[in-house]
């Protein structure tokens, strides 16, 4: 039989043993917490590093691409203080970003554009500056111009927290405008080769269609003529047979009536000068073939004197006012070329002279030609005005022209410039000592005979040494 004591310590057990057991419960449940927390501790510290390592990675993308940019930059707070610089900005100032840092932007600028970046901050909460040109202090003390964009700088929550500064030196956009100057340049000047390579071409399809048709009426008149001179000769010896025949009174009277003697002696003249006028036209349907077909093909040997005086031929007898003339020329002076390309430039310079002495009541055109050392060179004087000084770069240039609007389209003396230049020679116009303009012509003493070989190596005796108006 149980008794109460024994009663009492087996429940004093039976206590200590839930004790234990709730006491065991609550250390599993603190290792599992501590597990947990272990295993997050351990994912946060992997997403911690990774974090780390893509901000790193930004960071030196960031770092990268401020110290690769040419332009320079400046972010600075509301108060225009420098919180961080470029690369470009510490190589053009000649100070680091540690001793910018915290200093205004201002302290940059050189005097003369402190007035004008202090506006940048109030301006900057309204509009963007683009463009704005301004100096700073380079690192040698001379003023380095930039070209200046502002733009405002926001935080995440959207407020106004300072200003980002980048600039272009001027020095580069002056040297990319030279660049696409000189593009357009070759382009325009392309495209006036173009546009004197079609209207010659043209012509010259003209000319050669014209040549051809001239070329069987005047054939006619030629053969006719000759026969007609042979035809003479019989009907004198006939005439003077009759006369030796003892001819009747009515007859002598009849010859007599109708001045047979006069119309004999006339004849021999009246031929001569057909037969001169058609020589005359048979050589300029030449001179036309010649120029339609010099415009292509190898070159060729010609007398360039010859190509002078047609050239003066055509331009002077196709002006209504009379001009003296005065021709130093040789008998001959062989040269090597187009002919046909030659005869355009000597027709330009000339009317260029005479279009520049039109105010001039007695205008003159001395031309030289000779042969010296270096080779062939033709000189062109007028008497008229002159060239104007602010003409003088400009005369070789495309479209450039002194004439009325609708009277010259500038390319004469370009397209001209540029066949001289493919013959490796040298065209210049200046002023004459003496009064008047001086267009001076230079062809070397041997030419490659192969027109696709001009380049560079001939092109480039074609410099213009001195200049004058496309007048």
């Amino acid at each position: 039989m149980t008794t109460a004591t024994e009663t009492d310590h087996q429940a004093g057990d039976d206590a200590d043993d839930a004790g234990a057991e709730a006491e065991d419960r609550a250390w599993i449940e603190v290792v599992r917490k501590m597990d947990e927390t272990y295993a997050n501790l351990v994912h946060y510290q992997v997403e911690l590093e990774q974090k780390n390592s893509a901000l790193e990675d930004a960071q030196g993308f960031i770092a990268s691409v401020l110290a690769s940019m040419t332009d320079v930059l400046i972010v600075c707070d509301v108060a225009g203080r420098i919180q961080q610089v470029n690369q470009a900005l510490e190589e053009l100032v000649g100070r680091t970003e540690d001793e910018l840092r915290g200093r205004s932007f201002l302290e940059l600028m050189a005097p003369m554009s402190r007035a004008e970046a202090e506006r940048f901050g109030t301006r900057i909460r309204h509009e963007v500056v683009h463009d704005c040109e301004v100096a700073v202090i380079g690192r040698d003390g001379d003023d380095a111009p930039l070209a200046m964009n502002c733009t405002s700088r926001y935080d995440h929550r959207g407020r106004l927290v300072g200003m980002v500064l980048i600039g272009r030196p001027v020095g580069d956009l002056r040297e990319a405008y030279r660049s696409l100057e000189f593009a357009y340049t070759q382009l325009k000047q392309t495209q006036t080769r173009l546009i004197g390579a079609e209207k010659m071409a043209s012509l010259g399809r003209l000319v050669a269609g014209v040549a051809h048709e001239l070329n069987n009426p005047i054939s006619f008149v030629y053969g006719n003529v000759h026969a007609l001179a042979r035809y003479r000769e019989r009907l004198l010896r006939y005439c003077e047979a009759v006369d030796q025949s003892g001819p009747t009174p009515a007859l002598a009277a009849r010859k007599e009536e109708l001045r047979i003697e006069s119309l004999l002696a006339d004849l021999e003249p009246l031929i001569q000068g057909t037969l001169e006028g058609a020589e005359r036209v048979r050589d300029i349907v030449h001179d036309l073939k010649r120029f339609s077909s010099g415009q292509q093909g190898a070159f060729s040997e010609f007398d360039l004197v010859h190509v002078i005086r047609t050239a003066l031929h055509w331009v002077t007898k196709g002006s209504r006012r009379d001009l003296g003339t005065e021709l130093a020329l040789p008998e001959e002076l062989m040269a090597t070329g187009h002919p046909g390309q030659l005869h355009q430039v000597i027709m330009n310079l000339v009317q260029n002279a005479m279009d520049a002495m039109q105010a001039c009541e007695a205008g003159r055109l001395e031309v030289a030609a000779g042969r010296d050392e270096r080779g062939i060179w033709l000189t062109l004087r007028d008497t008229g005005p002159g060239i104007a000084a602010a003409d003088l770069l400009k005369v070789m240039d495309p479209f450039f022209t002194t004439k009325p609007v609708g009277q010259g389209s500038g390319l004469g003396l370009s397209i001209s410039y540029r066949i001289v230049q493919d013959h490796g020679g040298e065209l210049s116009l200046e002023n004459h000592p003496e009064g008047g303009a001086i267009a001076r012509l230079f062809l070397p003493q041997t030419n490659r005979l192969d027109p696709s070989a001009s380049g560079d190596g001939r092109a480039a005796a074609g410099v213009v040494r001195a200049s004058g108006p496309s007048r």
